[in-house]
Formats: structure tokens, sequence, C-alpha cells
């Protein structure tokens, strides 16, 4: 009679290796999305946030509407150059512990083959594989280093090979984001001379802008998109409520 639960080990290789590859593409599309989709939200939601509430803040002190887009051009740039360099080094650090844990549990598969047997045998039986039909898994990962290597980096400790190219496309997404965010409150005082009439234009731009962004977050990250307007308008203006009253409070 034949054993229903034996598993062919090279049938198996060939298994996860097929499967690999098919979900391979599906995977790095999802992650370099979520990450991009994180990267915009990250660099608009601060762009559209601080110069808004340093030009409110300005607007206040009574300055003219040219100073207050010199101030607010100057910290777009500012800005966008430290979010950019942050999301490299970000992305960068990423790569850096990955290195690391694929080195360590390399040489881990190498010193101690058994350990780790015993580790992929307790994975496969939290996918409700039991310890005897995960023998022919086991020898068949053993006779792959480098694939027994793959599935505990994903399995057992999470981890998925970063792109090389991820730490500089944080960065300049992030920068790009945060200057097409910071023009948006800065454009009225490029149209109106005076900061007031200036500022009141910038702030039903911004809001509006806000909730716009909002909706397309709550979109792209799940969230509900309305409450995820309301939200993230009602963080902005409370920001520039806050610069604009703390300037008119040092001012006097």
């Amino acid at each position: 009679m034949g054993n229903n639960n034996y598993i062919d080990p090279e049938k198996l290789t060939l298994l996860l290796e097929d499967q690999k590859e098919s979900s391979k593409e599906i995977i790095v599309k999802h992650f370099k999305s979520s990450e991009t989709v994180r990267d915009i939200v990250l660099g608009v939601s601060d762009g559209l946030t601080v110069p808004f509430a340093l030009a409110a803040g300005l607007s206040s002190a009574d300055v003219p509407s040219s100073l207050i887009v010199v101030a607010g051009i100057a910290e777009v740039v500012a800005g966008a150059i430290s979010m950019g360099l942050g999301g490299y080094l970000a992305a960068k650090s990423e790569a850096e512990v990955y290195d690391s844990e694929l080195k360590r549990k390399n040489q881990a598969i190498i010193n101690d083959p058994e350990l780790e047997a015993a580790t992929t045998t307790e994975i496969l039986s939290k996918h409700g594989i039991e310890p005897h039909e995960s023998e022919p898994a086991i020898k068949a990962l053993r006779r792959n280093p480098e694939l027994w290597l793959d599935f505990l980096m994903k399995f057992e400790l999470g981890l998925e090979k970063p792109d090389p190219l991820r730490g500089l496309i944080s960065g300049v997404t992030i920068a790009t984001s945060y200057v097409i965010g910071g023009s948006v409150p800065l454009l009225p005082y490029l149209v109106f001379p005076i900061a007031r009439e200036a500022l009141i234009a910038s702030i039903v731009v911004t809001i509006i802008a806000l909730m716009i962004f909002g909706l397309a977050k709550g979109y792209f990250t799940g969230s509900n998109p309305f409450k995820s307007a309301i939200l993230t308008a009602f963080i902005g203006a409370s920001a520039s409520a806050a610069a604009y009253y703390l300037a008119k409070v040092i001012k006097h």
C-alpha cells in the first residue's frame, strides 16, 4: 500500500522553484507598489503641511508675499533634500540588515544544518505539514542550499531581498513628492502681493489639496477614504493654525 503522505523530493524541489519564479514577479510588484505609495504619502503629507504652516506663521507677521515665497522655497528645497536623504538611508539600512541576516543564516546552515533542519520542520508544521511528511521536503532543501537559504529568509525571518535601486528610488520619490506638496500652499503668494489675502487663498487651496490627498491615501492604503480625508485636512489645518497664532504671540 502506497504512502499517500509521501512527498517526492525531486518534485518538491521543482515545485518550490516554480512557485518561486511564478510568484516572484507578483511579490516584487506588490512590495514596490506599497513602498512607492508609502514614500509618496510621506513626501506629499509633509510637503503640504510644513510649508503651509510656515507661510501661515509668516503671514501673521505682516511680511510681504515675496518674502514668504523666498522663505517657502528655501524650506521646500531643504525639506526635500533632508527627507529624500532620510528615505535613501532608511532603504540602505534595510538592505544592510538583509545582507547581515543572509550571511548569518548561511553560516548557520553550514555550521549547524541539523538545527536549521529542525527549524524548517517547525516552520512547515505551522503550515499543516506533519514532521513525518516534511522529511522528504527537508532532504530536498538540504540538497539545494541556496533554495533552503531563501526559504529560511522568507519563512523564518520574514525578509525579502531588497531591490538594489530601492534607496535611490525611495529618496527621489520622497523628495519629488515633497516638492509637489510644498508648492501648493505657496502658489497663492505668487498671485497675491498682500500676505493676508494670499493666506486666505492658501488655506482654501491647501485644505482642498489635503482632502484630495487624504482620499487618495485612504483608497491606496485600504482605510476609509473619507475618514482619511478629514483627518489629513484636520492635521494640516491644526499645524498652520498653531504656527499662525504662535507667530502672532511672539510678534506682540
